[in-house]
């Protein structure tokens, strides 16, 4: 059986470890390359070395290229620029893209979906099979239940995190906007403080909350008078992510170009 050669950028971030700990255990993968931005301590070290885990000779890299040329897929779980970047070099060498970052604007997505054009890219907010499910009921349900039913999104992940709403909050949000036919940008209620008025009617409420080691917890609420449903995910661990994340590249690795979510994947795409 041929392995696919898998290389991570971002592999001294807790999700960039977990990620090669998952590849390293799959027997259908081989880790060909690990990434970090210039001047971090693990540039030119051994990642077998540094992980405990079986990739000899593999040394981190601060050139992206690097990691491009190596491999089969390569899987970014960083910031929106070096995703953005990676993107670009996906496309000019053909080599498939596993992009997870959050918090990109309109236009990084654009630039995504144009590189996307040339090679395979999947692109998704949230890798793990649980919410990807819980986005599929989102949607069924915002297309059900009335315009009486208020929508609120409420999410909660570790200190750490740097932009909010979360990407998979956002990702619901999206889902429910789509359920109602309507636009999700027109409705979505992002920020609440001070004198706000009543609630508009038809608007997607956020909520965020910060603290602890919190992996992720999201629950989109549709209330209205006298009831409520709530549809709840919680990940107690990183790893179901990372695992997603690797099936999500054995998955992509040899497509044609295009962009691909978890949905292709998970074969909930109609």
């Amino acid at each position: 059986m041929s392995q696919t050669k898998i290389a991570v950028f971002g592999c001294a971030g807790r999700m960039g470890q977990n990620l090669l700990r998952v590849a390293d255990g799959d027997d259908a993968c081989i880790i060909a390359g690990a990434g970090e931005r210039p001047g971090h301590d693990w540039i030119a070290q051994d990642i077998g070395t540094l992980l405990g885990i079986s990739a000899p000779g593999v040394a981190v890299t601060a050139d992206p290229a690097e990691l491009f040329k190596n491999a089969d897929v390569v899987i970014d779980f960083t910031m929106p620029e070096a995703t953005i970047a990676n993107a670009k070099i996906a496309a000019d060498t053909g080599v498939a893209l596993i992009a997870g970052t959050t918090g990109l604007s309109h236009d990084q997505e654009a630039v995504i979906a144009e590189a996307a054009t040339k090679t395979a890219i999947m692109r998704a907010a949230n890798f793990s099979v649980g919410v990807n499910l819980l986005e599929q009921l989102t949607k069924r349900a915002a297309s059900i239940l009335g315009q009486d039913f208020d929508i609120e999104i409420l999410e909660m992940h570790h200190k750490h995190k740097v932009d909010a709403p979360s990407g998979t909050a956002l990702m619901l949000g999206y889902a429910a906007a789509e359920g109602r036919q309507v636009n999700h940008d027109d409705v979505a209620a992002r920020g609440r403080d001070g004198i706000t008025g009543a609630r508009k009617a038809g608007d997607i409420g956020y909520a965020v909350l910060r603290g602890g080691n919190v992996a992720g917890e999201h629950t989109v609420m549709f209330a209205t008078e006298d009831e409520r449903i709530e549809l709840t995910h919680k990940a107690t661990d990183r790893g179901i992510f990372a695992k997603g994340a690797i099936r999500a590249a054995l998955w992509t690795a040899g497509r044609g170009p295009g962009l691909y979510s978890m949905l292709d994947v998970l074969g909930f795409a109609d």
